[in-house]
């Protein structure tokens, strides 16, 4: 991997803007729902939950505790307003954690299958 400019190139790739978005949801069933209606729109190519997990958070001046289901979900940065869009069209929070973490390196085989799938 080295720098051009503005570009990382990794094994002779031109690096995209990767990106990894994490939400999380009380129900099974809604992270499902959530990961397959982006699979199908092609808005990811992969999401990943786990689950459940323990959140500790703040929320109208109580600290609370929750169970949840995390999915962790592979896309592009040029999707990211799509995919939340689809997040919040499914997930039933009053405000859904919703963020995206840029994918900064990778092997060239899991980027070039990603970009793949996305199209």
């Amino acid at each position: 991997m080295h720098e051009t400019g503005e570009r990382t190139v990794i094994t002779g790739r031109e690096m995209k803007s990767f990106i990894q978005v994490i939400t999380t949801t009380d129900k099974k069933a809604d992270a499902e729902k959530i990961a397959m209606t982006l699979i199908e729109r092609k808005l990811a190519a992969c999401v990943q939950i786990a689950g459940p997990i323990g959140s500790t958070y703040r929320w109208r001046g109580n600290i609370e505790k929750a169970e949840e289901w995390q999915c962790v979900i592979k896309s592009r940065e040029d999707r990211y307003k799509e995919i939340e869009q689809v997040i919040k069209s499914i997930h039933p929070y009053e405000v859904p954690e919703i963020i995206a973490i840029p994918i900064i390196a990778g092997s060239g085989e899991y980027l070039d299958w990603l970009q793949g799938e996305l199209g």
